[in-house]
């Protein structure tokens, strides 16, 4: 998609949310520790990313079938090889896929990873895991490498994760199941799209323990076998439509809501007027009134960094002055600047994003920075006065499964222009 072009709309009727991105990648690195079949169910397979993490288990010796647009089976041809040769768009998921292919091959090589660019995205502290567990690590012509110096296989040992990470967390416990020995990790971020990975491994045969935000136990297996899982659904996806109907005076019920994963979120919004009505499964949001917001993220079961653009959102469109602080990733806010074409007033002061709502708000030409980032343009494109362009539109693909579908399914007015169509 080269761009969308959102026209003023009010978001009305049904809508599901599909799986969750983040789980959904995950679950796919993970299979690289199993020469067993897989399926998976509830599968956002037009994502972007999805597709493109795909393509790359394809180049390791996976087949990949689609059974619906749902459901995808992944079966192996041949032992992964132990490098990713990649020359297409990198993905943040390739340090995942390197700790799981050091895990079962002993050895990696993927290129250095890619996704949304969210300030300062180190990848040291998914070195320092492997390097506990017995690897060496190093940068070799743009790509990551590992490789167990002594023996094919990683030994268990304690991790010590220096702050709640998600990535490393998962990366330490995807290199663990296969290791020799048994393997804690302290510290580890126990949110959602974690204990849906550990259910999936534990569902492939491998031995693994939460103890709450203390620690994770893992004891290391000789092989993993098959499985069938079904992906949890996507709270960010879920909160964008939420989100949209609130500040369009909407009336939408949401399908599929993860009702538990976003209690925080959920206390905030009907703390600023949002009017939620649940039924079962299901959220309705029913012609809202938006107060001011003043939010910090931080670890679940808190506000995620993903979600810190909608509550912009959601500030730009209420009467008197919110407050957002970042703590995950300090300095999130470039998006304010796209946002500022179209009418929202802000400022930054420290690591505060002050947005002074009620402002009258219009269609600008404006550019999807990042994957969060476009989708908080496209709400407020459907409140501007006129038309408004998201060039880069490519990035809001990444993480929404079946977008078309489901902004005509919520009767937005949104125009899809790929590549082909500009050229």
């Amino acid at each position: 998609m080269d761009k969308l072009i959102v026209s003023p709309s009010r978001l009305v009727g049904e809508v599901k949310v599909s799986g969750a991105k983040n789980s959904a990648l995950r679950l796919l690195a993970a299979s690289l520790l199993t020469s067993g079949n897989i399926r998976l169910q509830n599968y956002p397979s037009t994502l972007l990313d999805a597709c493109l993490h795909v393509e790359m288990l394809e180049v390791l010796g996976k087949h990949c079938t689609l059974i619906s647009p749902q459901e995808i089976e992944i079966k192996e041809k041949e032992f992964p090889s132990s490098e990713l040769r990649w020359k297409k768009r990198s993905i943040r998921n390739t340090l995942l896929i390197l700790g799981a292919l050091t895990g079962r091959t002993g050895k990696g090589k993927v290129p250095l990873p890619g996704g949304c660019k969210l300030g300062d995205r180190k990848y040291d502290i998914h070195v320092m895991a492997l390097e506990t567990l017995g690897a060496s690590v190093w940068e070799e012509d743009g790509c990551l490498c590992a490789e167990v110096q002594n023996g094919t296989r990683l030994r268990g040992a304690d991790i010590f994760l220096p702050i709640r990470s998600t990535g490393a967390t998962e990366n330490s416990i995807l290199a663990a199941c296969l290791a020799n020995g048994t393997t804690r990790i302290w510290g580890p971020h126990i949110r959602p799209e974690i204990l849906d990975l550990i259910q999936f491994l534990k569902s492939l045969g491998a031995k693994i323990e939460v103890r709450g935000q203390e620690s994770i136990l893992v004891e290391g297996v000789d092989e993993l076998g098959s499985t069938h899982h079904e992906v949890i659904p996507d709270n960010v996806e879920a909160l964008t439509w939420l989100v949209g109907a609130a500040v369009t005076g909407g009336d939408v019920e949401i399908i599929d809501f993860p009702f538990e994963h976003l209690e925080i979120p959920l206390i905030h919004l009907r703390e600023s007027g949002v009017r939620l009505y649940r039924l079962d499964d299901r959220l309705i949001v029913r012609g809202s009134t938006c107060y001011p917001v003043d939010i910090s993220t931080g670890p679940y079961p808190g506000i995620n960094s993903d979600m810190q653009p909608l509550f912009a959102v959601l500030g730009a469109v209420a009467k008197g002055e919110s407050r957002i602080v970042d703590l995950r990733f300090p300095g999130r806010y470039a998006y304010a600047d796209e946002l500022s074409k179209m009418g929202v007033r802000y400022k930054v002061k420290d690591n505060l994003l002050l947005i002074e709502g009620g402002n009258s708000l219009h269609g600008a030409e404006v550019r999807a920075l990042d994957l969060r980032a476009g989708a908080a343009l496209m709400t407020v494109g459907f409140l501007a006065h006129n038309l408004t362009i998201i060039t880069n539109a490519w990035q809001i693909s990444r993480g929404y499964d079946q977008l078309e579908k489901k902004l005509s399914q919520l009767e937005a007015k949104a125009l899809f222009e790929y590549e082909s169509q500009a050229s």
